[in-house]
């Protein structure tokens, strides 16, 4: 059998009585404590999920249908409501009460933004890839292939891949879309959310309508290349994004500190306009134990914006911004995030597959471990003359 497949047959939480959720163990099992409320490790691609779309849900209606793949096997056949119960309450563990209460405002807010902003380009918010991308990058998408894939990217650092994306007309719309959206919310004095606690300038995409657009690419787009590329921290199993704007330059936000995105990948595309400086600064992949270790001269990596470029990365790979010295510089990123991976790691404790410091601490716990058994051995041989 198959690692994956053993994955797949540890302890299955299931509903008892009174919906209890109680652990069945597959034969011959010992592994997980009782209670234990583990997703499948692969989705179940043969299972077609509900449609959540017509409920009033604290989370997206397209994250229970993904998740729903990842339910265990005994969940599969239970009805809606109870299916929706039990992924909530995963889901309900990186969203406290405050934060539930703040995404319903949020909600509110869009709500009010959608109702009233009237978009300047509508050809924006419906996914067009010919309009939207190069042709090659279309070409790799359709092929779905790590060779197509590989013969558009460049990977000038371990795990940061570039790639040339959208069409220069692209870049210019979406541009006017954001200018008229800041124009609209200055003349209405709407108050707008910025991106993150970071970012003082720049727009959320999501909230003026652009979400299901974001959405598609994510999963049509984004996907099978993280799939390729970010498998081992949830590339195959994205289900929800965060999709802004960030804009730099003199009377803007001018650098960007050291940090990691509360992302699984991110996407980051540079839209324009004229502008230097800017450069963005890698230094390796950490999980959260380690975010604040040192930096080994193999993890230093600068990347130079080129318009319609876009650069793919692992959200927990260290990076920040350099200060755009001339002209302003607008970038749309995209956060793609995986919830069933964020459960997942709850379980794990060596994160040696992708994060650099755990990998280093393997590799020198391994170095010891051989040093110690030579030792051994000329000590045994000694002994034996």
């Amino acid at each position: 059998m198959l690692k994956d497949e053993q994955d797949d047959r540890r302890a299955e939480p299931c509903p008892g009585p009174n919906g209890v959720v109680t652990t069945r163990r597959p034969p011959n099992s010992d592994s997980g404590p009782a209670g234990d409320r583990r997703l499948r490790l692969n989705p179940n691609n043969d299972h077609k999920p509900e449609s959540y779309d017509d409920l009033q849900l604290d989370y997206k209606a397209s994250i229970f249908s993904s998740l729903e793949r990842h339910l265990p096997s005994c969940m599969l056949g239970v009805s809606r409501d109870e299916k929706v119960q039990f992924m909530s309450e995963i889901l309900a563990r990186y969203l406290p009460d405050s934060e539930r209460l703040r995404v319903q405002k949020h909600s509110e807010y869009r709500q009010k933004i959608m109702a009233n902003y009237q978009p300047l380009h509508k050809a924006l918010y419906d996914m067009q890839p010919a309009a939207f991308f190069v042709p090659s990058f279309i070409n790799a998408i359709n092929e779905n292939n790590k060779q197509t894939l590989r013969s558009i990217i460049r990977e000038p650092s371990p795990g940061i891949y570039t790639f040339s994306m959208l069409r220069p007309s692209f870049c210019e719309m979406l541009l006017a879309e954001v200018e008229n959206f800041e124009k609209w919310v200055q003349e209405t004095r709407c108050k707008i959310m910025r991106p993150n606690t970071m970012n003082k300038y720049g727009a959320v995409l999501d909230d003026f309508g652009m979400e299901s657009m974001l959405n598609q690419l994510m999963h049509q787009f984004v996907s099978p290349m993280s799939k390729v590329f970010f498998p081992e921290v949830g590339g195959s199993s994205l289900d929800s994004h965060h999709g802004f704007i960030v804009e730099y330059g003199e009377d803007k936000d001018v650098s960007l500190g050291f940090h990691v995105d509360d992302s699984e990948v991110t996407l980051n595309i540079c839209l324009g306009k004229q502008f230097s400086g800017g450069d963005l600064f890698f230094r390796g992949v950490r999980c959260d134990n380690h975010v604040n270790s040192d930096t080994h001269p193999e993890e230093i990596f600068d990347y130079s914006h080129v318009p319609g470029q876009a650069i793919l990365h692992r959200g927990r790979h260290r990076h920040g911004a350099r200060p755009t010295t001339s002209g302003n510089r607008i970038n749309l990123l995209l956060w793609c995030r995986s919830s069933v991976f964020r459960e997942l790691i709850r379980y794990q404790k060596d994160f040696s597959n992708w994060c650099g410091e755990c990998l280093r601490q393997k590799n020198e716990r391994h170095e010891k471990m051989v040093a110690a058994t030579k030792l051994e051995f000329l000590r045994r041989g000694e002994s034996m003359i």
